[in-house]
Parts: C-alpha cells; sequence; structure tokens
C-alpha cells in the first residue's frame, strides 16, 4: 500500500519479537466456561494478554491470579455511540473491576459528521482515566467502511487524546482485511501511536504479516495450535510454559 515502509529483514525479526499477542474472547456469547478455557490457554502459551468481555473481568481477575497476564477490556463495544460520561462510568469500573487495559471504540458516527469535538471529547474521557490509573488506553478506530482522509482524522484525534494505541476493528475483520486496515492505520498514525491488528487470523503466517505490515500487537481468538504455532514462529520460547511471556505486557 502507498506509503507504508517496508521493513528490512533484520528490522522484520526485531519488530516481529517485540510484537505483542493477546488473545480475544469477546463475543456476546462468551461465558464462564469459555473463560476458564481463555485462561488455560493464555497461561499455557505464554500470551501475555487476554481481553474479555466487561462482566467477566473479576472472575478473569481471580482465575489469572498472580501471573502477570495483563487483563483487557473494551469501551463502548458494539458501535462506540455512548455519550462521553457513560464511556467513562464504563471505563472506571472496568478499571476497577481489574483492567489494566482498556480499549475505546470511537464514535465514527461523530466522526463522519465532522464533529471532532465529540469524537475528542469521549476518548479524552476515557484515556485520562485509564492513565490516571496507570493503565494502557486504545481507541478502537474500526476503520474498514471510512475513507482513508477519514481514518487518518480518527488517528490524529487517538493521539490528540493520549492513546497508547489503536486497534484496526472489533476482530470481526476477516485476515486480508485486517492486515490491509493495519498498513493503513500503520502509514496514517504518527510513530508514538502503536498499532493492533485485530482480525479473525487462522495461521501464524497471517499474524507474520499483520506483524510485517506495521502491526505491533496481534489480537485474535486463538487456539492451541494457533497459539503455539505463533509462539513457535516468532521464536519466543516453547509453547506450554507460562513462566516467559510470549512478549512484553
Amino acid at each position: 500500500m502507498t506509503g507504508v515502509e517496508v521493513l528490512s529483514p533484520a528490522m522484520t525479526a526485531l519488530a516481529r519479537r517485540a510484537a505483542r499477542l493477546e488473545h480475544r474472547l469477546t463475543l456476546p456469547t462468551a461465558s464462564l466456561t469459555d473463560l476458564d478455557a481463555a485462561v488455560a490457554l493464555v497461561l499455557a502459551h505464554g500470551l501475555p494478554v487476554l481481553t474479555v468481555s466487561p462482566w467477566l473481568l473479576d472472575p478473569a481477575r481471580r482465575l489469572l491470579g498472580r501471573s502477570g497476564t495483563r487483563l483487557a477490556t473494551v469501551i463502548g463495544a458494539g458501535h462506540g455511540g455512548q455519550i462521553g460520561p457513560v464511556k467513562a462510568y464504563e471505563a472506571s469500573l472496568a478499571l476497577a473491576h481489574g483492567a489494566r487495559t482498556v480499549e475505546c471504540v470511537l464514535n465514527v458516527g461523530a466522526l463522519l459528521s465532522g464533529d471532532d469535538a465529540t469524537v475528542l471529547g469521549d476518548l479524552l474521557s476515557v484515556v485520562e482515566m485509564a492513565h490516571a490509573a496507570l493503565a494502557e488506553a486504545g481507541v478502537v478506530i474500526a476503520a474498514s467502511p471510512l475513507p482513508a482522509e477519514v481514518v487518518r482524522r480518527a488517528c490524529r484525534l487517538a493521539e490528540q487524546a493520549g492513546a497508547d494505541y489503536i486497534v484496526t476493528s472489533d476482530g470481526d475483520a476477516d485476515p486480508e482485511r485486517a492486515i490491509a486496515l493495519c498498513a493503513l492505520l500503520r502509514a496514517s498514525a504518527g510513530p508514538r501511536l502503536a498499532v493492533t491488528a485485530s482480525g479473525r487470523f487462522a495461521s501464524a503466517d497471517e499474524i507474520l504479516r499483520a506483524m510485517d505490515a506495521g502491526a505491533t500487537r496481534v489480537s485474535a481468538t486463538f487456539n492451541d495450535r494457533l497459539a503455539a504455532e505463533t509462539v513457535a514462529a516468532l521464536g519466543l520460547g516453547s509453547a506450554g510454559s507460562s513462566s516467559t511471556p510470549a512478549a512484553v505486557a
């Protein structure tokens, strides 16, 4: 894609090893049984982040114990059209229940309306609260239907709000689309913002391609095979050991 920097093989290897793998459990049907399996998976393969629906934060925190796995959740899930105070309240509860990372879904309707003040206000209400709690804050841009210029504006607003990273989608994008969106976000954002490629990745090769497109984080619904193959492909240690995280959390 035009404007996307192509990494050298050596830089690609370094970038891949530094990338962070995130297991995502945010489907509306996610149950406590699914959470048990998700926690077992991240601990077995040393995945450093588990992203769950807000109602699963408390049980996830108990199950993870002192493992060091970072717990994340999504604020404004679904459409991002909630008003700012609602997002801020949701973020405050998520942080109180154990989230160390919160991802705020950007209000695309306001963005397309040219109401940047509303978009920025929403993001600030979540980002500032997260940082006050020494937690990370991301912005889910859901870039798939948006023109490139609108995506660039969204990236500027996320950076202006002080977000730590931006996310390509809510995780429902197919791999090829997620990789293309990752390249678009990387080309649109300043160097301070990290980029998370979020999608229905099914192979280690797809995940490595997302990293080569500029992702410093990859969020997917892993299974044992995908987790083991990805950890092995990155050279991050043997699967089955939770003592060495698959990246720095």
